[in-house]
């Protein structure tokens, strides 16, 4: 190779080599994060990365492979694996979805999951306050020139409370009106977990996808988001384990997607045929790279990853 060839790689490297810091840092975040869980006899997992079709939803597009899909979450086979008797479980993997791309998308992205029996999505709100304090012993987060207390309890704030403080309309109006995300996105999410973690809860049915309803009210279901300096981080359920519940949204949602223009994707059945034997539970999908962002004060998910779709 000429000096020039080895020039021409060094400058192509300048990348790479500005995150050397933030990745190793990222391995020893990852490596805590095991230790937490096995500690608390949780079993590590790994589960297909290729499969033949995910939960149908109508705001995430999966990325094709051959005539199967990439998963954007492993949560169809590890609750599988809760059905035939796994008790406690979790996984760190790499997830796939179309389109997205920004300063906290990446269309390959790791997330964390968790799932335990016999849990319910309070259970799993405690986990992540104690995950998380666990990961910042000072219980002091400083991000972005602001200081986050990451002392428990966190806030918990209802989804209906929070369209009455930040919204500029109803949260009935905004899912009459398919504004619900929208609103959630630009009105709402600035405002939440800026000083202190928040917990935003209780979502409508409508949005509960594979969560359960809540005892005593078929409009509410228990479903929750963890929000850190306005970063959504975690996405927790009570698991919904009623399998024709469960085939009806899943029809409702592919409907949905099929009137986008979206090609047709078969159901999970095998999913679905196990449901039935998977225990009350709950539920999490944590995003580890955001999670990274926070800890190592970086401002955009490029920082924390060793390479994004354009730099390959």
């Amino acid at each position: 190779m000429s000096p020039a060839s080895k020039n021409e790689v060094s400058a192509g490297n300048w990348k790479l080599a500005l995150k050397k810091s933030n990745l190793a840092e990222r391995a020893r975040i990852t490596t805590n994060i095991r230790v937490f869980f096995v500690e608390r006899s949780f079993l590590e997992v790994s589960t297909p990365h290729r499969i033949p079709t995910n939960a149908p939803e109508i705001h995430i597009n999966p990325i094709p492979s051959g005539d199967w899909q990439l998963h954007t979450s492993p949560e169809l086979c590890m609750k599988r694996l809760l059905a035939a008797g796994y008790e406690r479980l979790f996984q760190i993997c790499p997830c796939w979805r179309q389109d997205e791309l920004g300063s906290r998308h990446l269309p390959e992205f790791t997330l964390l999951e968790w799932y335990e029996a016999g849990a319910d999505y309070r259970k799993q709100m405690t986990d992540c306050e104690e995950l998380l304090c666990a990961l910042v012993p000072g219980n002091v987060l400083i991000y972005q020139g602001r200081e986050v207390i990451l002392t428990r309890p966190w806030e918990r704030l209802s989804i209906s409370d929070a369209f009455s403080r930040y919204a500029s309309i109803s949260m009935d109006d905004a899912l009459v009106k398919d504004r619900f995300d929208e609103i959630i996105a630009l009105e709402i999410e600035p405002h939440l977990g800026i000083d202190k973690p928040l917990f935003l809860y209780d979502y409508p049915v409508e949005k509960a996808a594979l969560a359960r309803e809540k005892p005593g009210n078929a409009k509410v279901a228990e479903r929750f988001e963890l929000y850190v300096c306005g970063l959504e981080l975690a996405n927790g359920f009570s698991e919904l384990n009623d399998a024709a519940e469960q085939r009806l949204r899943f029809e409702r949602e592919e409907t949905a997607r099929r009137r986008t223009g979206r090609p047709p994707r078969p159901l999970p059945e095998k999913f679905l045929a196990e449901l039935s034997a998977m225990p009350q539970a709950a539920g999490i999908a944590l995003g580890l790279d955001r999670l990274i962002m926070l800890l190592t004060n970086a401002e955009k998910i490029d920082e924390v990853v060793a390479f994004t779709p354009e730099m390959l």
